[in-house]
């Protein structure tokens, strides 16, 4: 199985927004919004929320994803 790796924390940081910005911009819970940029790589992830949180910084999904092989 592989893992992802969001890219939550660098699209913020260039966007000068905190993880609760993304969180209100987003919908997405900000619990949430941390436990992804907490943990790195993911073997799950509510797709739903990744595409609210894609569309928030206004990337694509492969702009916000990155695919790490095991």
């Amino acid at each position: 199985m592989g893992y992802v790796r969001l890219k939550i924390k660098e699209l913020a940081e260039q966007r000068g927004w905190t993880l609760k910005d993304v969180a209100n911009r987003s919908g997405v819970n900000y619990n949430t919004v941390r436990s992804y940029v907490q943990r790195g790589a993911l073997n799950t992830v509510d797709l739903s929320a990744v595409f609210k949180i894609a569309q928030a910084f206004e990337v694509t999904l492969e702009e916000l994803v990155e695919v790490i092989e095991d």
